[in-house]
């Protein structure tokens, strides 16, 4: 069974993913453009436009990425990717997720991910994530889940310099 990295009917009550297009960019940098999203990030210069770009194209080509919006009033959440899919492995990645402030604490990046791992888990047995050594926040989030950190490596982002990851890990139940 093939996985689909971009499907286009992920809902549930909070939000809603939709495949990412070149025509999100201005929408999705208005809530990228937040200086205080990215201060734990490995990249804390991403809300700069050229930075941003940068991100984007690397969403674009991956083509597994999300626009998140919020089902009720429509407004761009932020957006997450699945990639790195290995059928051998029966595995895939979910990351270079991000969410607007103004949905922090609210239960979004929690639907978030069981959204993407209820999806994932239909055609794969694990799922990986790199978080930043120094993103606090996403490793308590991920830690929620039940997710596992088991190794440490430099990630190379598509076209950044290589940073220090934490690799989590959740099976399929």
């Amino acid at each position: 069974m093939n996985f689909n990295r971009q499907p286009t009917h992920l809902q549930n009550q909070l939000l809603k993913l939709i495949p990412l297009q070149q025509s999100n960019f201005e929408e999705l940098y208005a809530v990228a453009s937040d200086p205080l999203i990215w201060e734990q990030h490995p990249n804390r210069l991403r809300y700069q436009r050229e930075v941003f770009q940068n991100y984007f194209e690397g969403a674009m080509q991956s083509e597994g990425a999300f626009l998140i919006r919020d089902t009720k009033s429509n407004e761009v959440v932020g957006s997450s990717r699945f990639y790195d899919y290995n059928e051998k492995e029966s595995s895939v990645l979910i990351g270079y997720t991000f969410i607007g402030r103004k949905f922090w604490g609210n239960g979004y990046n929690k639907a978030l991910k069981e959204l993407m791992l209820q999806h994932a888990f239909q055609f794969v047995d694990k799922v990986y994530f790199h978080i930043g050594a120094t993103n606090y926040r996403s490793q308590k989030a991920i830690e929620k889940t039940g997710a596992v950190k088991i190794d440490e490596f430099e990630v190379e982002y598509y076209g950044e310099d290589s940073k220090l990851n934490f690799i989590y890990i959740l099976t399929k139940p």
